[in-house]
Formats: structure tokens, sequence, C-alpha cells
């Protein structure tokens, strides 16, 4: 078994997948390699029968455009996936955030009957019912960093009327304790009518009569006196001495890369075929596109009106397909949700999954590339043979694979959906400008655009690469009857500033090369990324417990709930998180 595992508070997960699908996979990643399918599905069964899933087993998750399982049951599945190593400590993050009180008391049972088995499990939740709280063993109750109450949950009660704070009959427990350490409560307290005229108590009077953080100082002075805290510091004596003796080490399984690849390229493989909007919807887009071109220029011919006709045809083709491209982002931001969970976890490398998505929209790439390049080759009437077709084709590859990784590595960097369709927009225009699509190369301004725009934007390579293999061996009609036919090799040169010393592939090699390097750079994005977003929430964590620890001198200031009120326009933003 693992040593320990980590619930989110989020649950991302591939929509066009099923639960049973989604634990085998992820049973897949992090079960030992030497593991049968039949002992593994076994272990899935168990996994679905003990977190209540069997009834939703063949159920899709759904995600922003297709409907699924309720909010209770995936996160219930977030669970079950992290108990398939059976770990012997469990975290979870706010687990009955977002769901109704009926989801949460599931959750919440399904979690007590894992701690029942022998694991320990430890959640932090913020305001649970009381069928919820009733099933926790033990509390931790923390205010400004420090620990207010440490024990059985049952004695919480009991340790807060002992301090001068009891429990009001007909109110939750777990509400009562956070209203006496939380200093939000502070500043909406006089809006809250007076209990004075009926239903009167101490309770209520010390409450309005002291703030939050008064409060939370006499309960940790009284916890710190306690036998509760002596208790806790004797028990962390006792952990610390027996790790010494025998350190605790959890299993950490053997699960091989290749297993790894093939395991993330089928299930990433799955998803895109069956999701309709990932590809299929671009491939008729594509196809309807290659049509409306193959129409609009259909057989164009050899004449000297044909020349430009047929760069403006190379602009349009390639400018509209690196568009289509951009259809791909929400999908991509989907699952980058999904890799940034399971890399938490430990399932797997960047490597790993940039590799297998890479490898699993390959057919989809390949079937776009045959699809649109045939279409249009063919009704356009480009330079006739089997070479140029191939040539066409897999222009058409590179390039699309390269927009992709473009896309993906912007993806990785922008912090939400709209802000990487609009990046990724603003890119592929900006590449766009030098690429002979608006003006030819030997018209640019010299500076920035023409060196070293020109050669850092993989489109240009692309369409220059076409340019030659379509106009290098033919000949057109003069402007002026009877003078010599001009070459394509002078056209390339002289209208489009297109150098001809080296071949046509050598455009497709660069293109590849940066297919390649946005993949690198993909690479370097998730992998830093994770980092530098770890630094910053220590960080602004850090910034925010200095921030809001009072000082001394505040300590005997005059109590918030007996200031004057004031008009709510005023109070406007007062607990803003932005504050």
């Amino acid at each position: 078994m693992f040593l320990q595992s980590y619930v989110t508070q989020e649950d991302y997960f591939l929509g066009t997948l099923t639960v049973k699908e989604t634990l085998t996979y992820a049973a897949r990643l992090r079960l030992p390699s030497d593991m049968s399918r039949n002992e593994i599905n076994k272990v899935v069964t168990n996994v679905l029968a003990e977190m209540g899933l069997e009834d939703s087993a063949e159920s899709r998750l759904g995600n922003w455009h297709l409907r699924g399982i309720s909010s209770g049951e995936k996160r219930r599945l977030s669970i079950g996936i992290e108990i398939l190593t059976q770990p012997r400590v469990m975290f979870l993050d706010e687990p009955t955030s977002g769901l109704d009180s009926a989801a949460s008391f599931y959750v919440i049972s399904s979690l007590s009957n894992i701690a029942h088995d022998g694991r320990i499990v430890i959640c932090s939740i913020h305001q649970p019912s009381g069928e919820v709280f009733n099933l926790f063993d033990d509390l931790v109750l923390l205010a400004g960093g420090e620990a207010v109450y440490f024990g059985q949950a049952t004695m919480a009660v009991k340790f807060f009327a002992d301090a001068g704070f009891p429990c009001p009959t007909r109110r939750n427990p777990p509400e009562h304790f956070l209203r006496c350490v939380s200093p939000e409560f502070d500043s909406i307290a006089p809006l809250i009518p007076s209990k004075s005229e009926n239903n009167a108590s101490s309770s209520w009077n010390s409450l309005m009569n002291m703030t939050a953080e008064e409060i939370k100082s006499e309960l940790v002075m009284n916890y710190k006196n306690s036998i509760l805290s002596e208790n806790a510091r004797k028990k962390i004596r006792e952990m610390k001495k027996s790790l010494q003796e025998e350190p605790l080490v959890g299993k950490i399984y053997d699960t091989s890369w290749l297993n790894q690849l093939c395991t993330l390229t089928d299930r990433s493989f799955l998803n895109m075929s069956r999701d309709f909007g990932y590809y299929w919807l671009r491939i008729v887009f594509y196809i309807m596109m290659s049509v409306s071109a193959g129409v609009l220029l259909f057989n164009i011919g050899t004449s000297n009106e044909a020349i430009m006709t047929r760069g403006k045809c190379d602009g349009f083709v390639f400018g509209l397909m690196i568009f289509l491209c951009l259809g791909g982002v929400p999908f991509y931001h989907e699952e980058l949700k999904v890799f940034k969970r399971e890399r938490f976890g430990k399932h797997y490398g960047e490597a790993i999954f940039i590799l297998s998505h890479f490898l699993s929209s390959l057919p989809f790439v390949l079937a776009i590339s045959v699809s649109s390049g045939t279409i249009i080759y063919h009704m356009v009437n480009f330079h006739k043979g089997f070479s140029h077709y191939f040539y066409f084709c897999m222009n058409i590859f590179s390039f699309i694979s390269a927009t992709e990784g473009c896309t993906l590595f912007v993806a990785a960097l922008a912090p939400d959906l709209l802000v990487a369709i609009g990046t990724a927009t603003g890119v592929i225009v900006f590449m766009m400008v030098p690429s002979n699509v608006f003006r030819s190369l030997a018209d640019l301004p010299k500076f920035f655009w023409r060196y070293p725009m020109s050669y850092l934007s993989y489109i240009t390579w692309s369409i220059q690469g076409q340019f030659k293999n379509d106009l290098i061996g033919l000949e057109f009609e003069p402007q002026m009857g009877g003078d010599a036919k001009i070459k394509g090799e002078y056209i390339l040169d002289a209208m489009f500033g297109i150098r001809t010393d080296y071949s046509k592939w050598w455009d497709l090699g660069v293109v590849v090369c940066f297919l390649i390097s946005y993949r690198v750079l993909y690479y370097l994005a998730l992998k830093h990324k994770e980092r530098a977003s770890s630094l910053l929430h220590i960080k602004r964590t850090l910034q925010h417990i200095f921030l809001k620890r009072p000082s001394l001198k505040d300590k005997y200031t005059s109590s918030k709930r007996h200031q004057s009120l004031h008009p709510l326009s005023v109070q406007e933003g007062l607990n803003s998180p932005m504050s």
C-alpha cells in the first residue's frame, strides 16, 4: 500500500469515460505492472462496491457539454481512485464542498467506513451539518494558525461550555464553534437582531460582547492549559519515538513507463474518439473548407493570372486550417485539468502525458491531412505527381501538428480557458503576418518582420515549402503574347522572395523541428509552472497569515460588536478576498 494519498477539492475527469473505465485506467496507471487484467478488474469492482458506485458504473461522467453523474458521485469517484492503492493515510480538501446535505452525508459515511477499516482519514471541512459532524471521531479546530481544540469530536461541546461559551440548544455545534472564532462575524453582528426578548442566553450575550479575536484568545488559553493539549503533546512524542525506532515506509508500486504510455494513449484515444467536438466535428469542417476551396479555385491551370491565384490559394487553405485548430483548445484545457490532478498524485510524468497525447491524436490529424489534402490537391489541380501530392499531405500534417503544439503550450501557461483561446489566437495571427499570407517575403519590412520573425514563424516555412512544391518545374503563360514562358523558379524568387537554393524538404524539416520544439516548450511549461504555482501559493498563504494576525496593541481595544452601525454601502467589499 501507499503511505498517503490526497483528494483535491475539485473533481476533474474525462467526461466521455464511464465510472468503471475511469477507475480501471487509474488502476492500470497506479497498480503494479505485473498484475493481470482480472486482478485489476477485481480491485476496481471492490472499490465500486465500497464507494456505492455499482449502479452508476456504466454511466458517463459528463463535462461542460455532456450530461453525466452527480457531484456527489464524482466526489466518491475521486475518493475511490485514491483508495485503489490502499493508502494508510488519506487527506481530503473539503470533501463536502458544493454538495447538498444528502450527498455530503453519503460521502462522509463512505469515508467513515474507510476509517473504521483501519486507515486514517483527515478532512478539512467548513461548516458541516450536525449529521455529518457526528460521523467524525476527532476534531481539530484552527483559527489564525493556532489550535483552538484538538480532541474527540463529541467532547468539543463540553470544552466550549467549560470555557464559558456553551452552544445554544437549537444551534448546530460546528456553526457555533466557527461563529466563536471567525472574525467575519464581527462585521455582521450589528445587523443581527437582539435575542434578549425571547430565548435569551448567557452564551449569546457573551458572544455579542466580545470579538472573535477575544473569544479565540480565551479558547486557545483554555486549550493550552487543558489535559487535551497535554495528551496531544504526549501522543506526538510517542509517535516521533516510534518512527525513529521503526520508520513508516509505504510501498511505491513499480509501474513501467511503457505501461503508463500505453494506458494514457489508450485512454486519450478513447476520449477523442467518443467526444464528437474534439476531432470529428473539426474533420467535418476541414472537409467542408476543402470542398469550398476546391470549388472556388477549381482547376486554376497555368495561365498568367493563375500565378497569383495559386499563391492566394495556399494562403487561404493554410490560414483556414490554422484557425480551425483553435477549436481544440477547450478540450486541451479539460485534459490539462485531469493531468494536474493526476500529476499531483504522482500517477505519471509530464513527458509520458505529452507523448501519449501526440500518439493518440496522430490518427485524427492524419485523417484531416489526407482527406483535406486529397480534395484540395485534385480539385485545384496542383502540380501533378505522387511526390507532390505526398509532400502536400505531409506538409498539412506537420503544419496542423505544429499549430496544436503551439496552442497546447499557450493553454499550459494560460490561467483559464478564455485567456488560452484569446492568447492562442493572438499568437497565431502574429506569426501569420510574415508568412506570405498578407504580403510576400520580398515586400516585408526588413527590420523585425523579415528578420527575424519570418524565420521564427513555422507558418512561413510551411507556406513557402508548398510554394516550392507547386511552382518548381511549372511554366506559366507570359503576360504579353510571344514572350517566353515564365518558370516557377523565377516566380518564387522575383515575386514571392523565396529562395530556391535549398529543397522544399528542408522547409518541411524545419516545420517538423517547430513541431518538436513546441512540445518541448509544452513540457517545460507543465514542469515549471507547477513549481512556480506552488511557491506563489505558499508565499500568498504566509502573507495572508501574517497580515491577518492581530498585534498585541489591539488586544484590549473595544469590541467591534459595539461600534456604530455603518451603512451597507460603506461595508461593501469589507470581506472581499481581494482586500
